[in-house]
């Protein structure tokens, strides 16, 4: 892909995307966006992956937005933004689309347009020397990448506009705290302990872990009864499905069941 500012490896049906300018700290330029994006199509594509794991060369996440490549279009900056965005967000739509789980492992500091990204994915690891900083309002810009929209989901309305408007900078241990994260791993462990639970997860019952982040998503905007109407109507779904037969199966025969 281009010259690689994203790198895309496959191992046991687990892919790893990877944001790849260690020497800019990962920082997202037109470029990274657009390559991002094609990982996401060629992630919820395949059939070889079953599930991602996202992380970034180096000892950072991703520093956020390249401002010096957006200032360098001058007058042009709002068209470019444009284009960066348009390429960020379908590439976060199909990666929090994709019936597959998608899994943050957070090396090091995720600032701006970086804790988007992690705040996008379904589950988040991250390294005891991880970061987490909004970084937008300080620079006088809004959210991009998704974070208006799970940020306050994630941690509430008041603690979401104090990220936003303080720029506070939360430990791993605080990202923990106030829910951004799954758990905190040491830092020479947390590609183990990511890549280990992929590789178990993608052996799942893929289809169902799909629906499900469907259902919590939609489950934003439903009331409590249209909620459970469908509900019920995936559940019916699922028990008839290939997945769900051969789980019902395998709990009533007592043994483990093979999704794949």
């Amino acid at each position: 892909m281009g010259n690689n500012h994203v790198t895309l490896s496959i191992e046991n049906n687990v892919a790893i995307v990877t944001l790849n300018r260690p020497e800019a700290g990962n920082a997202l330029d037109l470029q990274m966006a657009k390559e991002l994006m094609e990982a996401a199509i060629f992630c919820s594509e395949s059939e070889k992956v079953r599930a991602v794991v996202i992380t970034g060369a180096g000892n950072k996440f991703s520093v956020g937005g390249d401002l010096k490549s957006f200032a360098a279009h001058g007058e042009e900056i709002n068209a470019h933004l444009k284009k960066v965005t348009s390429y960020l967000h379908q590439a976060i739509s199909f990666f929090a689309r994709m019936n597959k789980p998608f899994i943050g492992a957070v090396n090091g500091v995720a600032a701006g347009a970086g804790m988007s990204l992690a705040c996008a994915c379904d589950l988040v690891y991250a390294t005891d020397k991880a970061k987490f900083v909004m970084a937008y309002n300080r620079i006088g810009l809004t959210p991009d990448g998704s974070g208006s929209f799970f940020l306050p989901r994630l941690v509430g309305m008041r603690r979401a506009l104090e990220l936003m408007y303080t720029n506070r900078v939360l430990t791993a241990e605080e990202a923990y705290e106030w829910g951004i994260v799954n758990q905190v791993v040491a830092d020479d462990k947390l590609m183990e302990v990511v890549i280990g639970l992929a590789e178990t997860l993608a052996k799942g019952p893929m289809n169902a872990f799909g629906e499900t982040k469907k259902l919590f998503l939609h489950s934003l905007q439903e009331t409590l009864e249209s909620q459970m109407g469908k509900e019920s109507m995936l559940l019916a779904e699922r028990a008839s499905s290939q997945e769900g037969k051969e789980g019902i199966a395998a709990f009533l025969e007592k043994r483990e069941a093979k999704f794949f």
